[in-house]
């Protein structure tokens, strides 16, 4: 019997960092298998993160898809782009050429490009702005603080440089 080889099986490299305990490489699970930077990660796989590593596959010309800590993902993918199940956690899209599409568990699908995350409660980065549109009253210090400062600029421009700092007394010196 003679066996001819068949198409190659799609697969990405598992970069992790992070910490471990006792001072071992870091490490994330693949399929429930102990795994470390360099395994190959095929499709279909369900990669999970400790509180304290992150992983990073790297599919090639497809991009990266990067897991923070404490994160759940099972991760599909093959020539026509990635997609993927979150569990639990929060996955970023690094330099993708296409959209990667991921399902949380409330079934929402969220499409991301290059640079953008998705967690598991379905907020896509841009969603968690974080730009205080709530107000607060920092900008009330910085405007006293310059306002203060303009006041003595101009009152020192306006009174010609003659500031009296008082005395005017005779001056005794201990040399002679």
């Amino acid at each position: 019997m003679v066996a001819l080889a068949g198409p190659g099986k799609a697969a990405g490299e598992l970069a992790v960092s992070g910490k471990s305990i006792n001072g071992e490489a870091p490490f994330v699970f693949v399929n429930g298998e102990l795994a470390r930077s360099g395994r190959s990660v095929f499709s279909g796989s369900t990669i999970t993160t400790s509180e304290s590593t992150n992983a990073v596959i790297n599919l090639s010309k497809l991009g990266k898809i990067e897991l923070a800590p404490n994160t759940v993902l099972n991760l599909t993918f093959d020539a026509n782009g990635i997609s993927g199940a979150l569990t639990s956690g929060t996955v970023s899209a690094l330099g993708t050429s296409q959209n990667v599409n991921i399902t949380t568990p409330n079934g929402k699908t969220v499409q991301l490009s290059a640079g953008q995350s998705v967690s598991a409660a379905g907020l896509k980065d841009d969603d968690k702005d974080d730009d205080d549109d709530h107000g607060g009253a920092a900008w009330w210090l910085w405007g006293g603080i310059f306002g203060a400062a303009a006041v003595v600029i101009i009152w020192t421009a306006l009174s010609d440089g003659d500031i009296e700092t008082g005395g005017g007394g005779t001056v005794i010196s201990p040399t002679r």
